[in-house]
């Protein structure tokens, strides 16, 4: 079982998309750094810095502006993506390491389910994308969710167009 299957519901968003994209396209944008800011919908990424991750415990820099929230008068600042799950075209997934300190306890991720080729035999990938703070600090936890579902959701449309521009 993968470690994003485990948490609890209660703590826990999951938005899928059929993305008409090879899981292998899909995973490609997924570790890599400039590609989290290119499919972010909630607009707080503003670049990153760091190597293309291909290993649990591989990390890079967000630069981060929590002022597109407008939740919480943060401003500009940066986060460490700690890589907790790495699955080849299977799954991805990190936690965060920002101006709280010890780490909220928080985790994002994709889950990538190859599906059924489309009738012109085109890949087909079914994308879950999660956010879970089952795993937060007690603390922390009136906060969450702090992205929203539609947040996710918009940002699996992103994808989309992401993966289909970068394949060409």
């Amino acid at each position: 079982m993968s470690a994003s299957t485990e948490q609890d519901p209660a703590e826990r968003i999951e938005v899928s998309r059929m993305l008409a994209s090879p899981a292998s396209a899909v995973f490609s944008l997924l570790r890599d750094p400039q590609g989290h800011v290119d499919v972010d919908a909630s607009g707080m990424l503003m670049d990153a810095t760091g190597d293309v991750v291909s290993a649990v415990g591989d990390r890079f820099t967000v630069h981060m502006d929590r002022e597109a929230l407008g939740d919480l008068p943060m401003g500009e600042y940066d986060v460490e993506v700690v890589i907790e799950v790495y699955e080849p075209d299977r799954e991805i997934a990190w936690s965060i390491i920002g101006t709280v300190k010890p780490p909220i306890g928080h985790r994002y991720g994709y889950r990538l389910d190859p599906a059924t080729a489309s009738a012109d035999g085109s890949p087909r990938t079914l994308v879950t994308s999660y956010y879970d703070w089952s795993t937060a600090r007690p603390e922390w936890k009136a906060i969450f969710p702090v992205v929203p579902e539609q947040s996710l959701k918009a940002g699996l449309g992103v994808l989309a167009r992401t993966v289909r521009r970068r394949q060409g």
